[in-house]
């Protein structure tokens, strides 16, 4: 399934059905009165949550989203039926925002979460309602209330336990593929990855949590340089951050401050997150050259560094219960 975390749909709530005018007819009643009813409402839009769902794409084809309108009011004081509400399924983590795309409407952050977005139009009146003692035969009735309508954006920053960031080619996508199910694609040059990919880890019997490997960063993707920021925007959610450098760099500092860059420029508190900060590809250079790059960036960063190897499973393990520990106490 592809993946797209925003689009453009158009609402609009169902129109309330017409009150109707009409007369009470019958064999030996000489004035029946009025016996019009009431238009019914119109379906409500409402939008609900659901956990299975991690792609926007369905409204890539279908953007126009509208109710059913109220049925109209019938003789013999019948109402109208109400229209059928509009439920329109998102995945968790969607967020609405207006059509200048800044101000926030809806947020959805647990599965099964609903928000009634628009209301429907209430129904007319139909004359049996404007009967009076001074006004028997009223021949008045009232359309229904038109719906709202409007543009919106759906905006999808998904939801994960962790987020795996570095720049283009840092071994990301890799470290998914050994320590989850998730089967990225995987090759040696840059934005290999270019949408975020989920993948779930499953550590013995009762412990697992996810881990979202977001698209190589560059330099000004705070901006929307590259990715862009979009990208950035799912890490807003995670509960930890697994920053990994390319070891086989000869600068290794270079990219971890430009990442912390990034993340520090983009706001949301995303430099505030907890990080654990591994050395990726460690394989492919001599143990010394590996422990001189691991102290140079601990003396640099003053954070642990761990030494991560996706193809013999060095520091895996470290890593995945160091994520387990800071996950654990966020809940």
């Amino acid at each position: 399934m592809k993946f797209l975390d925003e689009a453009k749909i158009y609402l609009k709530s169902g129109d309330g059905g017409a009150g109707c005018i009409s007369f009470r007819r019958e064999k030996y009643i000489e004035y029946g009165g009025p016996d019009g009813g009431n238009g019914g409402r119109g379906g409500d839009i409402v939008f609900e949550a659901v956990g299975n769902l991690n792609t926007l794409i369905d409204f890539r084809y279908l953007q126009h989203f509208k109710a059913q309108k109220g049925h109209h009011g019938m003789g013999s004081c019948r109402s109208g039926g109400a229209g059928e509400n509009l439920h329109i399924k998102v995945p968790v983590g969607t967020q609405i925002l207006a059509e200048d795309k800044e101000t926030l409407l809806a947020d959805f952050t647990k599965d099964g979460q609903t928000i009634t977005f628009l209301k429907g139009g209430r129904g007319g009146m139909g004359n049996e309602s404007f009967k009076t003692s001074t006004n028997q035969a009223p021949r008045k009735a009232t359309p229904g209330e038109p719906g709202e309508e409007l543009w919106i954006w759906l905006r999808l920053k998904l939801i994960a336990d962790v987020g795996l960031v570095g720049l283009p080619n840092a071994g990301k996508s890799t470290f998914l593929s050994v320590v989850s199910r998730a089967k990225p694609k995987i090759a040696d040059y840059p934005f290999t990855t270019l949408v975020p990919q989920l993948g779930v880890v499953r550590m013995g019997h009762d412990r697992e949590f996810v881990i979202a490997d977001l698209p190589g960063l560059i330099e000004g993707a705070h901006e929307g340089i590259g990715l862009g920021d979009r990208f950035l925007g799912h890490v807003e959610r995670c509960k930890v951050i697994l920053h990994l450098v390319d070891a086989t760099q000869e600068d290794i500092i270079t990219p971890y401050e430009t990442i912390r860059s990034e993340l520090s420029s983009y706001g949301h508190d995303l430099e505030q997150k907890p990080e654990i900060l591994a050395l990726s590809k460690c394989d492919s250079l001599l143990p010394e050259e590996v422990q001189a790059k691991k102290e140079l960036l601990e003396k640099v960063t003053g954070h642990p560094v761990v030494l991560l190897s996706s193809a013999s499973g060095e520091g895996r393990q470290e890593i995945l219960e160091d994520l387990w520990k800071i996950i654990f106490t966020h809940e």
